[in-house]
């Protein structure tokens, strides 16, 4: 994806970059919105199956080897990619920007939520995917100056409560001990997937993960290693699906179109669609992990799929 591709019409809410390019018809930039928006779908539907996945991954794994060893996998994929793509090393100016990426969305939100699954269901911590669209929102303005007008604000935070008090109603209304974690990787979230957008409005998605798996390789090899030789190690179906799930579906595939996605129609507007993320969430959960799903689910959908609808038209 080239950076003239990536233009949006005036009226989209997206993330400005400084030194970034305009140019572009308005009738690329309506195809350009309509395709970042499927990609964007795509991405969430894969999201939305990190957790049941990482539920078998823990039947076979340990925390950290699940974190660390998905990384790997998906690293060694990515090099596959960038090899045979001969694509030349990241700019200078981007490796910062790189860094932010592995920590948050390579390291810290893969690490926190798998830790915090260890003590929570898979339902409990769907809040955590209810959460970063206010606050992926929140930084990109703060890191870009760009300001979504208020009627984007208000939808965007009647959808998140939506989902937070589904997600609380459906966990008996108190928090678990693994919700440190979750806020944690909430916060780490947001920052990852705002620098990503930011990098992908100057190379493709698939790069911006790529090498951000690349340059976190010699740490999750290190963590592989260690964790592999202090926790047991159980080699079941689900476990081995969980992982693979998670390191080609999740952690390469999921950000690589998710990337591409909020490059095209900007950060805040489809950080909204991952609303959706946690109601998906639950029916894998249901059809996987075989967990109940309370009469208020569809209530619950319908209200985020309408504060959806509205901060799209923001």
């Amino acid at each position: 994806m080239r950076a003239k591709n990536s233009a949006t019409p005036s009226t989209t809410i997206a993330v400005a970059i400084p030194g970034g390019t305009g140019a572009g018809t308005a009738g690329r930039a309506g195809t350009g919105t309509a395709a970042g928006t499927a990609l964007a779908c795509l991405g969430v539907v894969a999201f939305s199956l990190t957790f049941p996945a990482t539920a078998w991954g823990l039947e076979g794994f340990g925390p950290w080897s699940f974190v660390a060893l998905r990384s790997v996998l998906a690293a060694l994929l990515a090099g596959v990619f960038l090899l045979a793509g001969r694509v030349p090393l990241p700019a200078r100016g981007h490796r910062a920007g790189l860094a932010v990426v592995v920590g948050g969305v390579v390291v810290g939100f893969p690490l926190l939520t798998t830790l915090a699954l260890t003590t929570s269901t898979t339902s409990h911590a769907a809040v955590v995917v209810g959460l970063p669209p206010l606050t992926t929102a929140a930084l990109s303005a703060l890191r870009t100056g760009v300001r979504p007008s208020r009627r984007f604000w208000a939808a965007a935070v009647a959808g998140a409560s939506v989902v937070l008090g589904f997600t609380l109603a459906e966990s008996g209304g108190s928090l678990s001990a693994g919700d440190g974690y979750l806020f944690g990787a909430l916060l780490a979230c947001a920052a990852g997937y705002t620098e990503g957008a930011r990098l992908a409005r100057a190379m493709p998605g698939w790069q911006v993960i790529g090498w951000a798996l690349v340059l976190a390789l010699p740490l999750t090899l290190a963590g592989s290693v260690l964790g592999l030789a202090y926790e047991p190690v159980r080699l079941t179906a689900h476990g081995l699906a969980g992982l693979a799930w998670a390191a080609a579906g999740s952690t390469f595939l999921g950000l690589y179109v998710w990337y591409r996605g909020m490059a095209e129609i900007g950060a805040p507007r489809a950080s909204q669609l991952q609303l959706a993320q946690p109601l998906l969430t639950l029916v894998w959960s249901v059809a996987l992990l075989g967990e109940r799903l309370s009469p208020a689910a569809p209530a619950a959908a319908c209200g985020v799929l309408v504060c959806i609808a509205l901060t799209q038209r923001a």
